[in-house]
């Protein structure tokens, strides 16, 4: 077994049980305890759990936690791109399509510019900075107005108003976290009230997340789980979400962990994020 797929069934196991021995993680994955320990510490200063003595509890969550864009960027990269690759191919020629603030919706941003002729409302001023930077005449983006979370998104009153007077034709949505009960959540309350109305001005939500926003809770939800039109996540989505996601009929597409980037997109999101601190 791979060093990163332990690193998953170790993250896994003490999300499900709020914590784990060292013991027991060894007889699950059969390694020794010097093996799992080294992988507790990896995992511990990556943030994913909390070493304690004999094993490793749960990174504490707390509902109104808000990280900000730059903190958020280099997790899951490489899941991030196959998502938003798969979401870029759902995108037609033409079409008006609305793109909420998010890393991932971000990185898809940079695989749109050679779709002709599109509409891309957006309240991510990074994601529209470098959508104006292709300069194409067939490509209107429009940014809402309102004032900038940590996590790079306009909300508020003016946004919301503005989105309320929109509609388009697919909106394809970031999120904290999602939960069987909570549904598809943010931390910030008035950043819900601007994604309910960006929700409801679209004809199709697609929700693009990678696998470990299942279980969090954030402190306001957005919408059910049974708004999704679409999910676009990662192959290593865990069994539960897939079977609430299929309670409600609500279309999986799963990047495989083994999924090639395209060397070239992968250029394109490097380069923007680079651009966008500018921003």
């Amino acid at each position: 077994m791979l060093a990163h797929q332990r690193h998953e069934q170790i993250v896994e196991a003490v999300r499900a049980g709020g914590s784990v021995r060292v013991s027991d993680l060894a007889d699950l994955l059969g390694v020794s305890y010097m093996t799992i320990r080294r992988d507790l510490d990896v995992l511990d200063e990556r943030g994913l759990i909390t070493k304690v003595h004999g094993g490793a509890t749960s990174v504490e969550e707390r509902s109104a936690d808000e990280p900000g864009f730059d903190a958020k960027a280099p997790r899951q990269r490489a899941e991030k791109l196959a998502i938003a690759q798969l979401g870029a191919d759902m995108v037609k020629p033409g079409s008006a399509i609305g793109l909420t603030a998010g890393t991932t919706t971000f990185t898809m941003a940079a695989l749109l510019l050679d779709i002709p002729g599109l509409t891309v409302v957006t309240n991510a001023p990074g994601i529209a900075h470098q959508l104006y930077q292709s300069d194409r005449p067939d490509l209107t983006v429009v940014l809402t107005g309102g004032h900038r979370t940590r996590s790079d998104a306009l909300i508020g009153p003016i946004a919301t108003s503005a989105l309320r007077n929109l509609h388009v034709d697919m909106l394809f949505m970031g999120i904290h976290g999602m939960d069987a009960d909570a549904g598809f959540t943010t931390p910030n309350i008035a950043e819900a009230e601007t994604n309910q109305a960006f929700v409801q001005a679209s004809r199709q939500l697609v929700v693009v997340t990678d696998h470990t926003k299942w279980g969090i809770r954030g402190l306001a939800t957005i919408a059910p789980l049974s708004e999704a039109n679409v999910l676009i996540s990662d192959d290593r989505l865990p069994e539960t979400a897939r079977k609430s996601f299929a309670e409600f009929d609500t279309e999986l597409r799963l990047a495989p962990e083994s999924a090639d980037a395209d060397p070239s997109a992968a250029n394109a999101v490097n380069e923007s994020s680079r651009q966008s601190t500018a921003v």
